[in-house]
């Protein structure tokens, strides 16, 4: 709710776009409700449009749109010959092992380019990234931190500015996240460089730079353009998805068994 709240004030009133300052404390003023407007959520490398046959009662609904890839370069992940097997294994255990279907954090990058928008809060400390899936909040640390314990879901992120590029090194996140829904993965050993650059009021190049001797041959990297929305009301909602996920992680204690063919997966509100 904080962050539909604070949206409203960072959102100007009309949709000329007049009362928004330039600068924030001095830096490139980042605030407000960002998405990426690619298919880089399904797959970050280039790959054709095809069907969900899993969940074929849904028709065109579950079709996987066709996309470019956001890999710069030759536009592929450099895996390592293992890690090559592994996507493979990832992809043919299907939608249901993606860490997006079990609600899980999404990590860095992959947080970044999900279908749904994400906040930016940008002041005099340390900036804020609210992100509505899975409830996640990101601190993007801009003093001195200490080392964390453990590794986790989004990891630790310390940032810099470089001129009006806004430096972000993402450390410490768990093996758990994938990079889209097509298995792309990772271990525990990666580190994510990100820059954030405006381009102007209402679109921002972002770039991630992947790093992993674990999984990858070199370093890699991403770039695309992120678009502030500018509707007078926009907001970022809640997506609390943990209820959605239950029958998916605890079918077999609930007793549950798929569903028959031709049985209906059309949501209630739209039958």
């Amino acid at each position: 709710m904080m962050g539909m709240m604070l949206a409203a004030a960072l959102v100007p009133a009309a949709w000329g776009q007049a009362a928004r300052p330039a600068t924030v404390a001095g830096h490139p003023n980042f605030n407000g409700i960002w998405r990426a407007m690619n298919t880089a959520n399904w797959n970050v490398e280039a790959h054709g449009n095809e069907a969900i046959d899993r969940a074929w009662q849904l028709g065109a609904i579950a079709a996987v749109p066709a996309g470019k890839s956001v890999i710069k370069g030759d536009g592929k992940i450099p895996y390592l010959p293992k890690a090559l097997e592994q996507r493979a294994k990832n992809r043919a255990a299907g939608a249901a092992e993606d860490p997006e279907a079990k609600c899980y954090m999404l990590g860095v990058p992959r947080s970044m380019y999900h279908d749904l928008p994400f906040q930016f809060l940008q002041g005099n400390g340390d900036y804020f990234v609210s992100q509505p899936f899975a409830a996640t909040n990101r601190v993007i640390y801009m003093g001195t931190i200490e080392e964390l314990p453990v590794e986790s879901w989004m990891g630790q992120s310390k940032g810099k500015w470089e001129g009006n590029t806004l430096v972000v090194v993402t450390k410490d996140q768990n093996e758990k996240t994938w990079f889209d829904r097509s298995g792309n993965f990772h271990s525990d050993d990666l580190l994510v460089t990100e820059r954030f650059t405006l381009m102007d009021s209402t679109h921002m190049r972002y770039e991630a730079t992947m790093e992993d001797p674990l999984t990858f041959a070199r370093p890699w990297t991403i770039e695309m353009i992120l678009y502030r929305l500018i509707e007078p009301d926009a907001q970022i909602l809640e997506h609390k998805c943990v209820p959605f996920a239950d029958k998916l992680l605890y079918s077999d204690l609930m007793g549950l068994t798929p569903p028959k063919p031709g049985a209906a997966l059309v949501p209630p509100q739209v039958r």
